[in-house]
Formats: C-alpha cells, sequence, structure tokens
C-alpha cells in the first residue's frame, strides 16, 4: 500500500464533504499503517495548524458518526503546503519533499485536469505512483482520448494500474451489489434478457438543487455530471454478461462490451429519444413533512451563467444491440430540484400473456442504489381467469450495512493499487461515445430546454 496520499485541491469542497470525511472513516476503522500520512496542497496561503483547523470544522459537519479521537489521529498525520498546481517549480518542490511512492488525488474542477497532469509531467512524477481522478472524466469524447494519451506518457510502463479514474458509484455497497446479485442468484439470472424484460428505468432524482455548486455544475449539466458516468457504469453493471473468470481484468472486458452495444443515436433519435430542462422557481419537498424550501430559478441561483442553458433535468431512451437484450429500452432520467429523491434500478418485466385470460399487470423489481430500499420485488397478481383476484405482494429486503463510506474504498483501491472502482481508459471513451450524439444535438439546439418547478415531479 503507498503510504503518502498527495491531495491536491484539500481546501475544496470534494476534499472536505467527501474525502476527509472518508479518511477519518479509514482510521477509526484501522485500515491505514501507523506511518501513514496526508499531504494537503492548494492555493490558499495557510500552515498545517490553520489547514487542520478547517479540516476538523468540516469533519465535524460531514463526518460526525466517527468517533472523535479518529477525526483527531488523522488530523495530526496531515501537513499543509502552499502550491500553485500549473507551476512545474512550485509543484516539483512538493514532490520533492515527500515521501515516495505516493498517490496524487485531483481534487479539483475537470477543467484543470489537462494542465495539472501536463504539471506533473513536468515536474515528474515518482517511480511507483498513481494519480486519481474525479469524474466526469473530460468534457467530450476528443478530450477524453487526448488527456488518456497524456496520462499515459506521465505514468509510462505502469500504464493502467497508476491510472485511477474516480466513480465514486461503484463504491456504493447497493452498486457492488447488483453484480453479486446475478452471480448468487439462479432464479434472476435465466429471465435476465430481453425476452423476459420489457425495458430498464435507471433513475437519479434528487429532491435537493444546486447548493451553491454553481461554479462546477453550470459548466457540467446533468448529462455530463451524472448521466455519462454513474448511470452507464450501473447500466454495465445491469446489463452486462457475466465474467469467466471473475476478476479485475474480465470485469472491465465485459462492461466496455456492453457500452461498445450500445446502440448509437441517429440525429432523429438524438431528438425524439432525449429530454432536457431546468427548473424555475419554487418549493422543495420537507422530507420531514413541513413546508419545504424556497429556492430561486436555476438561471437566478449565485454564480449560474443562464446564457449556457446547462439543463438540470435529463432523459435519454437507449437499446443494446446484443443478443440477449436486443428489443430492451433503457431509460435513463435524472433531474435536480425534484419532489422526491430516487436512485434506483426498475426492473420491468413483460405482462404474462394467455389466450384464455386478460393481459396481466408487469411485475417490476425494484433495486435501490441509496436507500431506503435495497431490493424490492412487486408481484402484481396473475392473469385473470374468473377466480378470486390476487392482491399485489412486495416483497423487499433492507439495504446492506455499509462497513465504510463510497470514498472509504475508493481511496483504498488508490492506495492499494486496486482496479475494480477505477474505469479503464477505453470504457471513459467508450461512455463518450454513446453520450455524443445527444450532446451534439443539444448544442445544436435540436432539442428545446424546457421547464419544471422546482419541487415538482420534473417537466409534463
Amino acid at each position: 500500500m503507498i503510504k503518502t496520499l498527495l491531495l491536491l485541491g484539500a481546501t475544496g469542497d470534494l476534499a472536505g464533504r467527501y474525502l476527509l470525511p472518508a479518511l477519518a472513516a479509514l482510521r477509526a476503522a484501522d485500515r491505514f499503517p501507523d506511518d501513514f500520512q496526508v499531504i494537503a496542497a492548494a492555493r490558499e496561503d495557510l500552515d498545517d495548524r490553520a489547514f487542520q483547523r478547517t479540516a476538523a470544522e468540516r469533519l465535524e459537519r460531514h463526518a460526525p458518526d466517527v468517533p472523535a479521537a479518529a477525526r483527531a489521529d488523522l488530523l495530526r498525520s496531515v501537513r499543509y503546503q502552499r502550491t500553485e498546481m500549473t507551476d512545474p517549480a512550485s509543484l516539483s518542490s512538493l514532490l520533492a519533499g515527500i515521501r515516495q511512492p505516493v498517490a496524487v488525488y485531483l481534487a479539483l474542477p475537470p477543467g484543470l485536469y489537462t494542465t495539472v497532469v501536463i504539471t506533473l509531467k513536468a515536474a515528474g512524477l515518482p517511480a511507483g505512483s498513481r494519480i486519481a481522478l474525479e469524474k466526469p472524466f473530460s468534457e467530450d469524447l476528443d478530450s477524453a482520448v487526448a488527456l488518456n494519451r497524456l496520462l499515459a506518457q506521465v505514468v509510462g510502463t505502469a500504464g493502467e494500474q497508476a491510472v485511477f479514474r474516480v466513480d465514486h458509484v461503484l463504491g456504493l455497497p447497493t452498486a457492488q451489489n447488483l453484480l453479486a446479485l446475478r452471480l448468487a442468484n439462479r432464479v434472476l439470472e435465466p429471465l435476465w434478457n430481453s425476452r423476459h424484460i420489457e425495458q430498464i428505468d435507471i433513475l437519479r432524482e434528487e429532491d435537493l438543487g444546486l447548493e451553491g455548486r454553481a461554479g462546477y455544475f453550470d459548466r457540467s449539466g446533468t448529462l455530463r455530471d451524472v448521466m455519462q458516468n454513474h448511470m452507464l457504469q450501473v447500466l454495465s453493471l445491469i446489463a452486462m454478461d457475466l465474467p469467466a473468470p471473475l476478476d479485475e481484468h474480465t470485469l472491465r472486458d465485459r462492461k466496455v462490451d456492453v457500452l461498445r452495444s450500445v446502440r448509437r443515436l441517429s440525429r432523429d433519435e438524438a431528438v425524439s429519444r432525449t429530454r432536457r430542462a431546468r427548473y424555475t422557481a419554487g418549493r422543495l419537498t420537507d422530507p420531514a413533512g413541513g413546508a419545504g424550501r424556497a429556492v430561486p430559478a436555476y438561471r437566478d441561483e449565485e454564480g449560474v451563467d443562464a446564457a449556457r442553458g446547462t439543463e438540470t433535468f435529463a432523459e435519454v431512451v437507449l437499446e443494446l444491440d446484443s443478443e440477449r437484450w436486443s428489443g430492451t429500452r433503457f431509460l435513463f432520467r435524472a433531474g435536480k430540484a425534484l419532489h422526491r429523491r430516487r436512485k434506483q434500478v426498475t426492473v420491468r418485466f413483460r405482462p404474462v400473456e394467455h389466450p384464455s385470460a386478460h393481459r396481466a399487470p408487469a411485475n417490476e423489481l425494484r433495486i435501490g442504489l441509496d436507500g431506503p430500499e435495497d431490493i424490492a420485488l412487486h408481484l402484481t397478481g396473475g392473469v385473470s381467469l374468473n377466480l378470486p383476484s390476487l392482491a399485489p405482494v412486495t416483497l423487499a429486503a433492507p439495504p446492506p450495512a455499509a462497513d465504510l463510506p463510497a470514498y472509504g474504498h475508493v481511496l483504498l483501491d488508490v492506495l492499494s493499487g486496486g482496479s475494480t472502482l477505477s474505469v479503464r481508459g477505453d470504457e471513459a471513451e467508450a461512455a463518450w461515445h454513446v453520450m455524443t450524439p445527444v450532446l451534439a444535438a443539444w448544442k445544436a439546439g435540436l432539442v428545446p430546454l424546457e421547464e419544471y418547478a422546482a419541487g415538482s415531479a420534473g417537466p409534463l
């Protein structure tokens, strides 16, 4: 395991909200060696104590369940150094003063990746080191290809083992269980094909608005933020043929197979099979049953450039050209400021047909990706044969207990050299291939930017 983590962008939201809490959870679980060290770097002019005070406040806010002793122990291992990450001399000085090899985590806006990776190349990344980058990996297919080439130059013969393209959804227990559900279930796997499944919905609906993330989100939008990465990762786990043998290499091969089998949308299909919208002023739902919180229209949120036409809601319908899935629709739906929070996969089985019976309602398997249910099978009853009707039945299982936050699993893989939770270079490019026709149609103005009230179910 690499014993030094270099956190570039340590004063940013990603580090404070996710990475530092994950590090504290790992410390509490005793998953680090005693001499593990975190080097925090950013442009702010701070010393060790000033950064540790700021980090302590963030841990209090975002990791209250982690024992205070573990939080304090982590902070004692943190050292801060002011660094100009686009200056080779500054970054070279930083690398020269720390123990090597090092895991370099770019907790930075994606727009800085290319510049910082070039700087790392000029500064000289120590042998045996790793680079971790957050999603979205670049902003389109061309920039993703260029960044992959650049990373290959920086890490040299170490290749993919030295690059970790982060998609933290792969670290969620429920996402990891998607594969286990199929591997260990003799009932479902024979039905896991287009003969039995009519449609699969992959949903990521949020009941929160922008929440101060305009600096990142307004340059990304919902399609780039979650659909091109998180949701296509879920698709690959849901739709892939089971790897044999099951290892990191074959698992990633099968995921790439799924992405490459997605039927490329024509220009007309990109218009008819996609929607985009942004929220107007409204009131968000209060989970406790109160009046909720009023929010302004997205275009009026602080830091938003309304002229960009950034979408806060996206819907895309895809099909796969494969023996297993030909004839099944895959619907992607994601949005902010909606009336409920729902992150799940809904598998819609084909209705039962019988010559002596009415068409029966379809049964559904709902797989929660972020609570409150892990797996729920909704049985709507049999066909009507002039027999007493059957009431719908729901069989549900609670979500698995999480031993670590998703970013805890991600960081362990980054430090230990694991690749299961990393997106391979060709996989990242294949995901951009899927969404490129959609982006092109939207950029050309072929798909209107609709509107929906904050706190509603989305565009009508």
